[in-house]
């Protein structure tokens, strides 16, 4: 038998029966119950279809495109190539950045920049659905996918094609991976596959083959609109749908099964040769059969799992086979990331799918690894036709089998807010937490009177949810977490309709229902799937492969633990004379990945060694430096510290460094000016808080309210927003923002003097009291962000973890939620004023390090936009949206991948970012404010006399730190900053 592709094969050592019997008891009592317990599953079926869970009623003006093509079912036709030069567009928008040139197939057109749009007229001889193909190359200076919506006649024609990914290539810079001096592999770096592109515009949450476009027979236009990356585009065709076998016609178009000679080939999956992200990474796994055996050490031998699940991403394999036949493949692959769910991949060979089965293939759930033979519902598996020599093997994430549950559940959890707030309104009950204070859960209501269609309604409810998880059931064949979390809701909603009268006191339940559902809906188009390798075999060949047992586990467990006793783990060279130290004050799964990106690119770069350590609290940076036992650099400190350390000489000032005014200009100087002191700059941002504007779309537009863009608005809407039970949050401890607003600042321009009553002081402070007292914004909102969710509170001011929370934990919203800049105050000229600080996070260099030289190099890598830009996209990527680096480097923040709305609403909010500056006794200026914010707003001590007792008092600390510092009289040099920032766009 011939093999490619190695046969490993692991020696069980001998033990005793007596040792054996012990072993498995022990297995079973700490363990074992996970393999040998289960209950036998249940097969489901379902009479519900994806047409009947999707007859509900649109409210945007473009229908998912799902619905569409229900609508209007494509028919087959004999079309002809439509193709469109790129050079021979007829309009562009004055802001996109165009440059034509001659390349050696014909003319190019360079798209230098995400802005804008560009539009061509072309003429469809004949009537039809067309597929969009482009040809393109992504341009230099990104690392993500380009975003383009695409528009036919003025117009969106479905949902999805407002935002059309074009992803870059990229594989492993090495293979097999490089081993450190403890044996452990070190993940390469990524290099971009540079070249061209030929893709049809495609969406896998929406549909496992290419988008199609209805053209009508006569002149078009076809306008692309920019929202993320530059491109260049060579050709552009719409063309017919190249029709797709079934397996049985696929059979029949091949010739008649021979035999064949025994043989198999074996690819690990992580040895691709290009993926479409950067997110999609390898891992290391330890168990009986892993390919390779790790042996002890790190060893990336499994690719994917949850860095392997967004639709559309996907991974491709060469494999070669010895002659032409027939051959099957196998999986070694494992799905236990969501019960009762299959992950769907749709596969090509050779650049396209070889028979309809191949289109969102589902991968069972397993709770171990599993070899899996890509086979029919009965078992038989597919054999695909290949010639002698190499081919290529792609699997595409795909989620288009869950659009109709995706869609379903968003109009319907939409419809219970919606009736949730009908019922609020009715009850006067506008809050989850605050039940009116004359109503409990004894009163009597009639609802009959208040809404008739009450009870209807409530059963149209029970009779969605109860088709939504039938459907669920039946396309999973079995039970699900999600499935059971509407059984929950329904059942929430059978005592409701039990008796009607007692809606308004389980109001509560409806939030109750969103939470719930809501909460496995944000991982429904997830498609996480770890595979160890793939197989391409001749039929019937044996490969002699294995997966684990719990009796294999047990050996492989104890020789695991006895390698501890005597494999060094030790990095020695990280401990060498002249490696540098980094102390890092965040989790470890920043500093384990901060640490591989070092070891990838900064040493081999520069040959300076550095050993990077967890500082879990900032009282181990004091004491250290009080003991002389201080690391060299110190990342992830508040933006205080650079300045608190500054004034008793213990931090570098940064300012006086090589190269440093290029550095500086990496961020905004508004939010640099808080690392600064006395003339110097003691330590450089790295990630950057924000403060917006949060607004429920939906909510608005049904009060027929516009998003305020001044304090004006704002108080013109309050009086609408509170006749509806609803309000504006504030952040009360938030005077910054009205203080800078108003054009006052809290310190004199030397640093020694407190300015808290200057005549915009004072205007500023009667204003952040009065938004309390005289408009009745909430004085205490412990969590924004539930009662955003719930409705009564749709707009508000709020942070950038509030953001993050919206995306990951309020699904049932999505599409209804909305950011914009801060309201702010018009002035003379007309401009809106927005100024407010963005808390920032920080590195510095210590006094008493003995390496401030490398120190100041390893800063500038690390702050640099392509090393933010790819540790960003990394950590998001490797361990959640939860886990965004919201960078301060201007440009690496442009590179992430935000929502093009949301970014532009960012980046008009960053230019106005001004920070607090650090003077000696700046401590006692946010207590000295809450003090009088107190007095003025509970004690109704009017507004002039408290902000006076809160300069006195904040004067009297700093009088004492300037004397305790020697400060005597001395210039502190506050940087003044009267402009908002100005991006700088890329040169066309």
């Amino acid at each position: 038998m011939r093999q490619s592709g190695g046969l490993r094969i692991f020696r069980i050592p001998g033990f005793t029966r007596i040792a054996i019997r012990l072993l498995l008891v022990a297995a079973i009592a700490f363990g074992g119950y996970h393999w040998f317990s289960g209950k036998k599953s249940v097969s489901y079926a379902s009479n519900v279809s994806a047409s009947q869970l999707m007859a509900f009623k649109d409210a945007g003006a473009e229908l998912p495109y799902v619905k569409e093509m229900m609508n209007h079912p494509a028919e087959a036709l004999d079309l002809q190539p439509i193709a469109i030069d790129p050079a021979a567009y007829t309009l562009a928008a004055a802001e996109t950045k165009l440059a034509a040139e001659n390349g050696p197939d014909g003319a190019i057109l360079n798209w230098n920049g995400a802005e804008g749009w560009v539009e061509w007229r072309f003429n469809a001889p004949t009537a039809g659905w067309y597929e969009l193909h482009l040809d393109y190359k992504p341009l230099a200076g990104g690392n993500t996918s380009a975003v383009r919506g695409v528009q036919i006649d003025g117009r969106f024609p479905f949902l999805e094609s407002e935002h059309i990914e074009l992803e870059r290539n990229w594989k492993d810079a090495k293979y097999p991976y490089d081993r450190n001096e403890a044996g452990m592999q070190i993940r390469p770096q990524q290099t971009e596959l540079i070249g061209w592109i030929n893709k049809a515009v495609s969406d896998y949450t929406a549909s496992s083959r290419p988008l199609l476009y209805r053209l009508e027979q006569g002149e078009h236009t076809l306008r692309l609109v920019g929202e993320r990356e530059p491109i260049a585009l060579r050709a552009i065709t719409f063309q017919a749908q190249t029709p797709l076998p079934s397996y049985a016609e696929y059979e029949m178009a091949h010739p008649v099964p021979a035999a064949q000679e025994n043989w198999y080939g074996l690819s690990e999956a992580e040895q691709f040769e290009r993926k479409s992200g950067l997110a999609i990474q390898t891992d290391h796994w330890s168990e009986p059969y892993i390919s390779p055996d790790p042996k002890g050490r790190i060893t990336y031998n499994v690719l994917g799992g949850q860095r392997w699940r967004v639709p559309g991403e996907w991974v491709e394999w060469e494999m070669t086979v010895p002659a032409d036949g027939y051959y099957e493949i196998d999986l070694k692959n494992v799905q236990n990331y969501r019960p009762g769910f299959k992950a769907y991949r749709t596969i090509e060979i050779d650049g396209r799918t070889p028979f309809k089965e191949m289109l969102h293939f589902g991968l069972d759930f397993t709770k171990e690894f599993a070899i899996t033979t890509l086979a029919d519902s009965q078992g038989k598996p597919f054999r695909f036709y290949l010639e002698q020599g190499t081919h290529t093997i792609r699997m595409i994430a795909d989620s288009s089998e869950l659009q109709p549950i995706t869609l379903a559940l968003k109009d319907t959890l939409s419809q219970i807010a919606a009736f949730d707030q009908h019922i609020r309104l009715i009850t006067g009950n506008y809050s989850k937490s605050a039940f009116d204070a004359n109503m409990d859960s004894t009163r009597t209501w009639d609802m009959v009177k208040f809404d008739p269609d009450a009870a209807a309604k409530i059963q149209a409810f029970i009779q969605r949810l109860s088709d939504i998880r039938e459907y669920i059931n039946g396309l999973n064949g079995k039970n699900s977490d999600l499935s059971e979390a509407i059984k929950g809701s329904v059942d929430l909603l059978d005592k409701m309709l039990a008796d009607v009268n007692e809606i308004p006191n389980k109001i509560n339940d409806f939030a109750t229902i969103q939470s719930n559902i809501g909460n496995w809906m944000s991982t429904l188009t997830q498609q996480p799937m770890l595979l160890d390798y793939l197989v391409l075999r001749t039929p019937d060949t044996r490969t002699g492969l294995k997966v684990p047992t719990t009796l294999s586990r047990i050996p492989y467990t104890l020789t695991d633990f006895a390698r501890s006793f005597y494999m060094d783990y030790d990095l020695s060279s990280s401990n060498e004379d002249g490696a540098l130290t980094v102390w890092v004050q965040r989790g470890r799964d920043y500093v384990d990945l901060l640490q591989e990106m070092v070891n990838q690119d900064f040493t081999p770069k520069t040959g300076i060694q550095v050993n990077i350590n967890l500082m879990p609290n900032p009282n181990m940076l004091i004491l250290g430096n009080a003991a002389g036992d201080v690391p060299d650099v110190a990342l992830g400190i508040g933006e205080a510290t650079p300045a608190d350390y500054a004034m008793r000489d213990a931090v570098e000032d940064l300012s006086k460094y090589p190269g440093f005014e290029e550095v500086n200009k990496r961020f905004i100087p508004g939010v640099s000016r808080a690392l600064t002191y006395n003339g110097g700059t003691y330590g450089v941002p790295e990630v950057q808080n924000f403060q917006i504007l949060f607004y429920r779309s939906d909510i608005l537009e049904n009060l027929h309210l516009k998003v305020p863009d001044t304090w004006d608005d704002v108080f013109d809407i309050l009086p609408t927003l509170q006749e509806n039970g609803m309000t504006m949050n504030f952040p009360k401890g938030d005077f910054s923002t009205l203080f800078f607003e108003n054009g006052a600042e809290p310190y004199a321009a030397n640093g020694l003097r407190t300015d808290l009553m200057s005549d915009a002081g004072q205007k500023a402070f009667k204003m952040w009291t009065e938004l309390f007292t005289k408009y009745n914004l909430p004085i205490d909102i412990p969590a924004f962000f539930q009662h955003f969710r719930d409705g009564d509170i749709p707009i508000g001011v709020s942070d950038f973890n509030t953001y993050v929370q919206l995306l990951v934990a309020a699904p049932e919203i999505t599409g209804h939620w909305k950011i914009a800049p801060l309201p702010g105050i018009r002035q003379a000229d007309g401009e809106v004023a927005r100024w407010s600080p963005q808390g920032v996070s920080a590195a510095m260099i210590m006094k008493k390090s003995t390496q401030k030289d490398a120190a100041w190099e390893f800063l500038k890598w690390w702050t640099s936009g392509e090393v933010q830009a790819r540790y960003a996209n990394d950590i998001e990527s490797f361990y959640g949206l939860e886990f965004r680096w919201n960078t301060a480097n201007v440009e690496a923040m442009q590179s992430l991948n935000w929502p093009g709305e949301d970014l532009k609403a960012l980046r008009e909010q960053a230019r106005w970012a001004k920070n607090m500056p650090n003077v000696p006794g700046y401590y006692f200026l946010g207590r000295e404010m809450e003090f009088a914010w107190n007095r003025t707003v509970f004690d109704g001590m009017p507004a002039v006399e408290s902000l006076e007792q809160a300069q006195l008092s904040l004067q009297r600390e700093m009088d004492s730190r300037q004397k305790d510092f020697g400060i005597n009289g001395m210039d502190l040099q506050v940087p003044q900053i009267h402009e908002p920032y100005e991006w700088e766009e890329p040169d066309s």
